[in-house]
């Protein structure tokens, strides 16, 4: 079987598309200087699972994380309860969710295991709850070298240790943790190796405080609601 790249003239140095349809006219990109108020570009959702004082459960949605090697770099506001839990107890699970769990992590979008309730969040519509699990729908399971709860429903859990936090502006951390046990669901390994399939793997995106999966919009968004985002809404149906 001839392949195209068998088929290209020597020397030839613009890409395959030029080459077999000729050159490709695209419209002028056109630049405008802003002062933007959200710079959320787009990452991952997680649910960071941390124990409170009394040993119960919190559960909480975040999406400033970026992993290096081993390790993940956390950004959340200092009065956060999962700060407080995270300083004290040392751990938690990254519990990273899929699109189709949008509807879940929305539920929890609201919800603050702080209290009192921070001002601003208050004026944002949050409210207290103690048992996020219940709220979200989701169920909590043991994790098998922290204490932090893992969500059951979540494809890909990583048990964590804080190895360091560092001062991110005035009102925000950086904390470093560090992967001691990763879970995945079976059907996203590939097999016969030690890593996820990248294509059956479709991460929840925040972008923008707006839910979305395959390059889609998956769910409407309390959290941009309660931001006041002026988004357009489009995108597949909402699922979850």
């Amino acid at each position: 079987m001839e392949r195209d790249v068998d088929r290209w003239p020597a020397g030839e140095s613009h890409g395959w598309l030029s080459w077999r349809l000729g050159p490709i006219e695209l419209e002028p990109v056109v630049h405008v200087t802003t002062d933007l108020k959200v710079l959320y570009f787009g990452t991952p959702v997680v649910l960071i699972g941390s124990r409170n004082e009394d040993g119960s459960a919190n559960l909480a949605p975040m999406s400033s994380a970026w992993w290096l090697g081993q390790r993940c770099m956390l950004g959340m506001g200092n009065r956060s309860k999962t700060v407080a839990n995270l300083l004290r107890e040392r751990e938690c699970v990254l519990n990273l969710v899929s699109s189709d769990m949008a509807g879940a992590v929305d539920r929890l979008a609201p919800l603050t295991g702080a209290t009192p309730i921070p001002e601003r969040k208050a004026a944002m519509g949050y409210r207290f709850e103690a048992d996020k699990f219940g709220a979200a729908g989701l169920t909590p399971q043991a994790s098998e070298v922290v204490k932090a709860p893992r969500v059951e429903e979540c494809p890909i859990q990583l048990e964590c240790l804080v190895e360091s936090v560092h001062a991110f502006g005035e009102t925000a951390s950086a904390i470093e943790v560090r992967v001691v046990r990763a879970h995945v669901e079976e059907r996203l390994v590939i097999p016969g190796t030690d890593h996820v399939d990248p294509v059956g793997w479709d991460p929840l995106i925040m972008k923008f405080c707006e839910f979305f999966g395959g390059g889609s919009q998956v769910h409407p968004s309390a959290l941009a609601e309660a931001w006041q985002m002026p988004h357009r809404r489009s995108g597949r149906a909402p699922v979850g």
